[in-house]
């Protein structure tokens, strides 16, 4: 069930109402918060050798190793990758720098603007693909998977990162020129909803293992559902 704040609607949206869809898989929506989205996505290309275009979202505070395992994953699946970083608004990062915490308002834009990127890689072509986003809250992965509502041919998948706070403070800590500082990831860890058991579209990896041990349970786990989605020749 989408889990949008009704104070705080996406940008360019409508505040939501009481109109109600059904998701696909028996749950209900929220419409009204996704009324003004892009009717393109209704009409994107059909899959190629696939049944589905994917969007993997590698996710997680900073620290756990999202950029590492999505070019990992980009370049094990054959798909464009997406640096999440690199959306955000230059207010956005001028913020993080000087250790200030970003607001749920902060993040709309930068949410949406994954999300058409992702769409746009897609309506070009590529049977989906691979991009970092901390996702940190519920509600926040729920903007990525409004894409999936409008597109029958779309599903979404997120790689949670699972780490402790003391791990990924002396990851952080150990960055040379990075704008996250370590002082940021408390106030992740604080804004932190880890995915719950109804939300089936999550694969969890432990980052307590070492990389590659990360990279390869991330690809194998991704492998597996991308080939039971083959076409059959």
């Amino acid at each position: 069930m989408l889990s949008y704040d009704s104070s705080v609607p996406v940008p360019g949206q409508q505040a939501p109402k009481a109109d109600i869809v059904t998701n696909g898989m028996g749950s209900q929506v929220s419409a009204s918060p996704v009324s003004n989205f892009n009717s393109a996505m209704s009409s994107s290309t059909p899959p190629g050798k696939y049944n589905h275009h994917h969007i993997w979202l590698v996710t997680g505070p900073a620290g756990c190793g999202k950029t590492s395992v999505a070019e990992h994953l980009a370049g094990v699946l054959s798909m464009p990758y997406i640096e999440g970083d690199s959306f955000h608004t230059a207010a956005n990062v001028e913020k993080m720098r000087n250790g200030t915490p970003l607001t749920d308002a902060d993040r709309w834009d930068w949410l949406t603007a994954l999300r058409e990127e992702s769409m746009h890689r897609i309506h070009g072509g590529s049977d989906g693909v691979v991009l970092t986003c901390s996702a940190l809250k519920r509600k926040y992965r729920d903007v990525i998977r409004v894409a999936a509502y409008y597109d029958p041919h779309l599903l979404i998948h997120f790689i949670y990162l699972d780490a402790t706070e003391e791990t990924l403070l002396q990851r952080v800590a150990a960055r040379k020129g990075h704008y996250m500082g370590a002082n940021m990831v408390h106030s992740q860890f604080a804004d932190l909803e880890r995915p719950m058991d109804d939300e089936k579209d999550v694969i969890k990896v432990d980052v307590g293992q070492p990389l590659d041990g990360v990279k390869t349970e991330a690809a194998n786990k991704v492998l597996d559902l991308m080939n039971r989605d083959v076409k059959p020749e």
